[in-house]
């Protein structure tokens, strides 16, 4: 809709988000949802240190206070790959992925290993993330208490404690189609990377008063 409103102001067309979305479905250009089996992404092990939830009444500010991990699924015709990612809480920008071709911890601390590089000095996230046997891994911990950064978990509410992280997740999935089923992995690792590029450096959030995450992740940091 923002991306529009320069048109319908030299058209002298007025028209609201609710009706547009109307037109738009009427004439089957909407993009729809769509359902189906899912792998599970998600494994708990009773047997493995757990964190409390340190965000739950936390307001951050400023980019590099709070990242938010979860791992979703790729499908492909040659089996799934799995996307983890690591998104900063205020500016909304994507600061470390990676693709795996298991649910290894392997692939949650390449996406860490990443995030961390852009730190500057001094800084230390807090790290959120669900209950996952990856990210209560001992060596995800180890990793996290050697960069000084905070362990945060989900406690009760899963999905609406990691909001957030589910919310890219569903973006990257529902509006550039990585839930397709790809042909190769290799083709499915080239989408992903597309996409997240796109999304930070060109996708605009009306939350992030209709500016990139990148922009503003680099603006406020």
């Amino acid at each position: 809709m923002h991306y529009l409103q320069d048109d319908f102001n030299k058209a002298d067309l007025a028209i609201g988000r609710d009706r547009l979305n109307e037109i738009l479905r009427e004439r089957a250009l909407l993009i729809e949802r769509r359902k189906s089996q899912t792998p599970r992404t998600t494994h708990f092990d009773s047997s493995l240190p757990i964190a409390h939830n340190l965000i739950k009444d936390l307001q951050p500010s400023a980019p590099n206070e709070v990242w938010v991990g979860d791992i979703t699924y790729i499908r492909t015709l040659e089996g799934f790959l799995y996307l983890s990612l690591l998104t900063d809480m205020v500016s909304r920008k994507i600061v470390g992925y990676d693709i795996c071709e298991s649910l290894e911890t392997e692939g949650c601390l390449n996406s860490l290993g990443m995030a961390r590089k852009n730190l500057y000095t001094g800084e230390h996230p807090i790290h959120h993330s669900d209950r996952g046997c990856q990210y209560c891994s001992h060596a995800y911990r180890k990793a996290l208490k050697e960069a000084g950064m905070p362990c945060s978990m989900t406690e009760e509410f899963h999905c609406y404690e990691n909001a957030l992280a589910e919310r890219v997740n569903g973006i990257l999935k529902q509006e550039y189609f990585l839930d397709v089923c790809f042909a190769t992995k290799e083709a499915a690792k080239s989408a992903v990377i597309q996409t997240v590029d796109i999304y930070n450096n060109h996708r605009i959030h009306e939350a992030l008063g209709y500016r990139t995450p990148a922009s503003v992740h680099q603006s406020v940091a």
